[in-house]
């Protein structure tokens, strides 16, 4: 319930307004001077004060600008039978929020009301969601203990108030624009817009009027001026993801803005000065696109005058935890579900698990499986079809000089494999990524049901097998690519140290795609 507070030195005034106000469920209180009203302020904090222009010592003008220096301030609306145009103009300059003249007319006064409250209203949520966003964005908001994260953070810290140029390298789905918002949100530009735009997403013919506008006639359909995206961030920031694959002809235009800080709108004939600090990011290798011409050499050093280097996700594994905890609390709130935990099983199956989407893989798994879990808590049958539509890595087995057996190493895995998943073929087939009928052939082709076939293994695998499983198809061409790498590529060599015949080692080459080797 909104709560207003009417001033004013005549009483009757005070009271039709009091009657009008609280038969519209408002909670008001009256004060017949300005320095009644400001105890009235203290004590009750009211989101409106409607007062009279013309009072004793303290006249409306003064009592606004004494409610002004309040925090927060209370919306101001004037009243007065002495209205004139010089008058409603100095009070909604010096801050009243409306201007009203007397004898007030109810419905003019209680539309007034309700436009005040609105825009209070309005104002509230753009403080809470500048709020949010400072909080999202902050450098405490970058989530990880991780050295690299750290490492992150430190030049987040050191350059977010400069006015140096930055440039985001990662793989897609690391946290790019993250770093770019929580540069700018941590600037002094924090106050001004932060304007991203994904180059490789906009066809190059709209590229240079979305980032620098157009005149009317500059082409078919332009029939009247348009601000491009650089005048809409000046004074911000502007984020440029996916600057590698910028036409060259735009880049060009980049530079220029980075030297002369100065945009020209297609059409246009007249320079237009722009403050806007340019973060940059690619996944890219920029110096590789150089060397073929596809990107400038100067504009690639006026932007990367600080490097970021965001790591995947795999590589910095001992912040998952971490991410799946904040994920976890996220969409909990969005879906209004309480789910407490990842069991952990789980967790080892989502830290083992190489993420080729990164962070924003992650996210999306722990999205869909909080939406879908009928408990409170994530187990790994939640999220195992999610992480299996990725191809998962082979296991990272090094062949010694003296070479191993591929063919005991696959029965190591198929028992391994049983045992992991309590002798249930599906569950021991799903761990390899492989079907039901070719685990179960290569089990019975090693008789393996026998005890003593099971017994009298090698110990190759010096690790167990991953909750999330592996590729033995992955495994198996992984080495024999490191066989033929250790062989000089030659066949026959590679072949013993797999210890098999160089027609099998030949088979399994051609099986997956690769050229015959040599046989001697």
């Amino acid at each position: 319930m909104a709560v207003i507070l009417i001033v004013d030195d005549e009483t009757l005034q005070r009271e039709i307004l009091t009657t009008i106000l609280a038969d519209e469920g408002y909670e008001t209180y009256s004060a017949a001077s300005g320095e009644e009203a400001l105890k009235l302020v203290k004590a009750y904090e009211p989101d409106i004060v409607l007062t009279d222009l013309k009072m004793g010592k303290m006249d409306g003008i003064e009592l606004l600008e004494k409610l002004k220096a309040l925090k927060p301030p209370p919306t101001v609306i004037l009243m007065t039978a002495f209205g004139t145009v010089d008058s409603a103009v100095d009070a909604m300059k010096k801050g009243a929020f409306d201007y009203l003249t007397k004898p007030l007319d109810k419905e003019v006064v209680l539309l007034a009301i309700r436009r005040a409250l609105e825009r209070k209203e309005l104002l509230q949520r753009n403080l809470e969601l500048r709020k949010a966003l400072n909080d999202m964005f902050s450098i405490q908001g970058i989530i990880g203990h991780s050295k690299a994260i750290k490492d992150i953070v430190h030049i987040v810290r050191k350059v977010a108030d400069s006015p140096a140029t930055v440039l985001i390298l990662g793989e897609s789905g690391t946290g790019k624009e993250l770093i770019a918002k929580a540069i700018h949100y941590n600037s002094g530009r924090r106050e001004k817009s932060f304007m991203a735009i994904n180059c490789a997403a906009i066809p190059e013919t709209l590229l240079e009027s979305e980032l620098f506008g157009y005149e009317p006639g500059a082409f078919t359909g332009a029939t009247q001026r348009k601000k491009g995206l650089f005048e809409a961030a000046n004074g911000g920031t502007i984020f440029l993801d996916e600057v590698g694959d910028l036409p060259v002809m735009t880049q060009s235009k980049i530079l220029r803005v980075l030297q002369e800080r100065e945009i020209m709108r297609v059409g246009g004939r007249e320079p237009i000065k722009v403050d806007v600090r340019i973060v940059s990011a690619t996944n890219k290798d920029l110096v590789e696109e150089m060397k073929h011409g596809r990107f400038r050499e100067d504009l690639f050093y006026r932007l990367k005058v600080v490097t970021i280097h965001m790591p995947p996700l795999r590589d910095r594994k001992e912040d998952i935890p971490d991410l799946a905890s904040f994920f976890l609390q996220k969409f909990n709130s969005n879906f209004g579900k309480n789910v407490v935990k990842i069991d952990e099983a789980a967790m080892k199956g989502i830290i083992s698990y190489p993420w080729p989407g990164n962070v924003r893989e992650l996210q999306s798994v722990l999205e869909k499986a909080v939406l879908m879990c009928e408990s409170d808590t994530i187990g790994l049958a939640d999220i195992r079809g999610e992480l299996r539509s990725a191809p998962r890595p082979a296991m990272g087995i090094e062949i010694p000089d003296e070479g191993i057996d591929l063919e005991e190493l696959e029965k190591e895995l198929l028992v391994k494999a049983m045992a992991k998943s309590n002798h249930v073929i599906a569950k021991a087939a799903r761990l390899l990524d492989m079907n039901y009928d070719a685990f179960w052939y290569s089990w019975k082709k090693h008789e393996l049901d026998s005890p003593e076939k099971r017994s009298g293994l090698k110990c190759i695998m010096q690790q167990d097998i991953p909750d999330m499983g592996i590729s033995y198809v992955e495994l198996e061409k992984d080495l024999l690519q490191k066989a033929m790498d250790k062989a000089n590529h030659v066949g026959a060599r590679a072949a013993k140290l797999l210890n098999m015949s160089y027609r099998a080692f030949a088979y399994r080459w051609d099986k997956y795609g690769m050229n015959r080797p040599a046989q001697g």
